[in-house]
């Protein structure tokens, strides 16, 4: 199936669920309530449960709660969809939910002889909760939930799956306990006006609460938060508590986060409009260059890539030099230190599509501070880009990022590219990374390319190749906390560069009008213009190069000419 097709009916199911949920009833459960569905947990493996082409297995980590979790994975046309029976009684409301993480995941439920619901999530890096509520019919005894995946996707994980309502008299999985008060509470994060807190997933609640000075602050459904809104150069007192529909737990130990003085960005001295280049380090049909032969436009370029060692988060960099025509170590070094005289600054990146590096705790994210340090020392390298194409840890990739900003001091340049589909939202994880440490932070590129349709920050879906995709995109992340300085938008330069998703420099120039000035927009118009927007990145220097830098020549031009 063609990405176009699978986007149509991607956004067809998301349509389908929105509707089906406006016409759920809505009722409220009562003491008696129990959690119908058998083998919730999947500690007792596949038992109760029917996975599709079997697509479905157990598996020990990772885990919501308990010991186990279900791993389901799609392939070829089959969604690796898992099914139950569940009876139920006629005439009530259930609630539907469950804990999922991976790759795109569906929940739903059919035969309720009123209106089937589901709902859904993109990628998830860590445990989050979909629910949804049904009304069964006059005679419905049963019904039947299942979880999916979608076509060609990553596998997906499943866990403390519940339909809450009246007993039907099958036999379920006890009714829940009110969950114990969260273990491990700590500050992952600070800025000038917010900080971010971490703390142990407790294995039965479906929720937690967030406590600033002994008063209630927010709700959330994952083990993280931050706290926006405050002063700067202040510290606060926080704790947190867990619930699901027992009740709510005591509350945590309390933890002091301090936040940071006014002022924001790092990245020592840039120009106020920058652009950003990948030089690639190894030979894929595009012109080889020396960092020396990198056109003058870029500001910052990002060598690709560092490469995994054996020590969890720790990196390496291996210049290629046969595939490079001979350049030397020396040599490489020597033209960083020419670009860093001619003002530029040059940085590692970590990750690429082939990226291996998980920084999933605290040993992960020393080893990765520790080990881009030194070859900032034995290269010159000005900082570090976050490229980790499949997921990252947001509470440790932050504490790994801070913690080299230690080391290196505010000079630091910290660029990061997610991909579309990480900067749909404020809770995913790289988004939450990049507003974890936005106070060190320099600049985002976010990928506009490779991208299937997505929704811009006036809930329209938008399909990638317009000045529309780059502008109601962009939005998302002005109006979702990063400053104007901090984004970027980032496109092939040239067809050559990405699979799909590359437009004219004419193109990526009305966009950045648009947003700086308010001019050259297409049918979307943000609410107010930002003439301190960072500018654009392009992949690759190379591809650049191999097209004449026409890329570079017309979109650096413009940029640095931007108010």
């Amino acid at each position: 199936m063609s990405p176009l097709r699978r986007s149509a009916r991607l956004w067809s199911g998301v349509v389908t669920a929105a509707l089906a949920l406006s016409l759920a009833g809505a009722g409220q459960a009562s003491a008696a309530d129990v959690n119908n569905a058998k083998n919730a947990g999947y500690e007792s493996g596949l038992s109760n449960w029917t996975c599709s082409a079997g697509s479905g297995t157990t598996v020990s980590s990772p885990v919501h709660g308990g010991a186990a979790a279900l791993k389901a994975t799609p392939a070829g046309q089959d969604n690796a969809q898992c099914t139950q029976s569940v009876a139920v009684k006629p005439n009530s409301t259930y609630t539907l939910s469950a804990w999922v993480q991976g790759g795109y995941t569906y929940l739903g439920v059919t035969g309720t002889g009123t209106t089937d619901v589901s709902t859904w999530t993109p990628d998830s890096a860590s445990w989050k909760q979909l629910s949804t509520t049904f009304t069964t019919g006059g005679s419905t005894t049963s019904v039947t939930v299942y979880t999916h995946g979608w076509y060609g996707q990553a596998a997906y994980f499943a866990d403390d799956l519940s339909v809450f309502g009246p007993d039907g008299g099958g036999g379920g999985d006890p009714a829940p306990t009110i969950p114990a008060a969260p273990a491990g509470l700590a500050v992952s994060g600070t800025t000038s006006s917010s900080v971010s807190l971490a703390w142990n997933a407790v294995s039965n609640a479906t929720g937690y609460n967030v406590y600033q000075g002994g008063t209630k602050v927010s709700s959330v459904t994952g083990a993280s938060a931050t706290v926006t809104g405050l002063a700067a150069s202040t510290s606060y007192s926080f704790q947190v508590t867990a619930t699901n529909s027992a009740g709510e737990s005591t509350k945590s130990a309390t933890v002091t986060g301090t936040t940071t003085a006014t002022g924001g960005g790092g990245g020592g001295t840039l120009p106020k409009h920058a652009v950003t280049g990948y030089w690639q380090n190894f030979n894929n049909g595009a012109t080889v260059q020396r960092i020396s032969a990198v056109q003058s436009q870029y500001d910052i370029i990002a060598v690709s890539f560092a490469d995994a060692t054996g020590t969890p988060g720790g990196v390496t960099f291996n210049l290629d030099s046969a595939g490079l025509g001979g350049y030397t170590v020396d040599q490489f070094k020597a033209d960083i230190k020419a670009k860093q005289a001619a003002g530029k600054k040059v940085i590692i990146s970590i990750g690429g599509q082939n990226g291996t590096v998980s920084i999933n705790d605290s040993t992960s994210a020393t080893n990765f501070a520790n080990s881009v340090y030194s070859l900032m020392q034995t290269y010159g390298f000005d900082g570090v880009d976050i490229d980790l194409e499949n997921g990252l840890n947001a509470t440790y990739m932050s504490q790994a990022l801070r913690s080299l900003s230690s080391k290196a001091g505010s000079s630091l340049i910290i660029t990061m590219a997610p991909q579309t589909i990480d900067m749909q939202s404020t809770s995913n994880s790289y988004f939450q990374t990049a507003l974890n440490i936005k106070d060190i932070l320099t600049v985002v590129n976010m990928q506009y390319y490779n991208s299937g349709s997505m929704l811009g920050c006036d809930g329209k879906v938008y399909s990638q190749g317009s000045v529309d995709f780059l502008t109601a995109l962009a939005c998302i992340q002005l109006q979702g906390g990063l400053a104007p300085s901090q984004v970027g938008l980032g496109l092939p330069a040239s067809t050559s560069g990405a699979g799909s998703g590359y437009v004219s420099p004419t193109i990526v120039n009305n966009a950045l009008d648009c947003l700086a000035k308010g001019t050259n927009c297409g049918s979307f118009k943000p609410s107010k213009t930002y003439p301190d927007l960072r500018g654009a990145m392009t992949w690759s220097t190379n591809w650049d190069a191999s097209a004449g830098n026409a890329w570079s020549n017309s979109v650096g031009a413009h940029v640095h000419a931007l108010p």
